[in-house]
């Protein structure tokens, strides 16, 4: 139950957010919200975990402080007379079952300036290929902090 309403709570944020807080609206942003509830239940079924609020902002966090060092990089690569790059692509391991959550974080992972996780190993679901602009730097090293830290947060430790 508990899910449902903080389910149909979010929808109704962002309801608001998209159409205004116009009193006249409310009633038809709260029927969109239940309808969106309901329909993401059949969906994305609850998983069970639940979000550590603490790990969540130190996911936060060092995710925009990770997002402002890799944008400068990029920057000063691209702005460089020559530029310093070394493309390539690393391969790394996931320790996120195939799903939802690895989902998420692969898509997360993937705003990062300078790396993009491009596919996985057929056979070895577990195997990713992330492009990186400099493939020098600790790719593999720095996703698998990521993805740990993003495990904390959803409670898969």
């Amino acid at each position: 139950m508990r899910t449902t309403i903080g389910r149909a709570f979010a929808f109704l944020l962002l309801w608001l957010a998209v159409a205004g807080r116009k009193p006249a609206d409310l009633p038809i942003g709260v029927a969109v919200a239940l309808g969106s509830a309901w329909a993401s239940f059949i969906l994305a079924p609850p998983s069970g975990g639940r979000v550590n609020l603490r790990a969540a902002l130190i996911y936060f966090l060092d995710f925009l402080r990770l997002s402002l060092w890799s944008g400068l990089d990029v920057a000063r690569r691209a702005l460089s007379a020559t530029p310093d790059l070394n493309p390539g692509v690393v391969e790394a391991r996931l320790r996120l079952a195939p799903g939802y959550a690895r989902n998420a974080f692969c898509i997360i992972a993937s705003l990062l300036p300078g790396t993009l996780l491009t596919g996985f190993e057929p056979g070895d679901d577990q195997k990713v290929y992330v492009h990186g602009l400099d493939v020098g730097q600790p790719i593999a090293a720095d996703l698998a902090a990521g993805e740990a830290s993003f495990m904390r947060m959803i409670g898969h430790e």
